[in-house]
């Protein structure tokens, strides 16, 4: 809870029980109001990337950005994180997602853009370029992946 709120209260400058409302309502979107009395320390990072969500959205951004938030997590716990992102696309949340999950940015993302030695290799629509790459690059760099 005091890692969602800290920000509405000292940034946004928010009483404590707007706070505490807006950080109830995303703590319980990411699937953690149960704990919200618990330390970082007694979540998985799964649940803490979570948290880090809920405190971000709380700020109400007009753009998140994302980058590899799945890099440092278990298999079991890369769902986790990717279902709450899924929601938020669902809800039409502008995002830049930067990741090595093929299939999710196929499956949430409008528009992709796939780099190569820090360049834009190729950019368009998700089924574009995932059913016709016109790069070698991006071609090779989705040959293990499946649609």
């Amino acid at each position: 809870m005091q890692n969602v709120t800290l920000g509405l209260l000292k940034v946004k400058k928010l009483h404590k029980d707007e706070a505490v409302a807006l950080a109830e309502k995303w703590l319980e979107r990411v699937g953690l109001l149960e704990r919200r009395d618990h330390y970082p320390g007694q979540l998985s990072g799964g649940q803490q990337q979570r948290v880090a969500i809920a405190r971000a959205i709380a700020m109400n951004p007009s753009l998140m950005l994302f980058d590899e938030v799945t890099s440092a997590l278990d298999p079991e716990l890369v769902g986790e994180v990717l279902n709450v992102i899924k929601g938020l696309a669902e809800d039409g949340m502008t995002m830049l997602l930067v990741t090595h999950e093929m299939r999710f940015a196929f499956e949430v993302s409008d528009k992709i853009v796939f780099m190569n030695q820090g360049r834009i290799e190729e950019q368009g629509p998700p089924k574009e370029l995932f059913e016709r790459p016109q790069s070698p690059r991006l071609t090779e760099f989705l040959k293990n992946t499946r649609f």
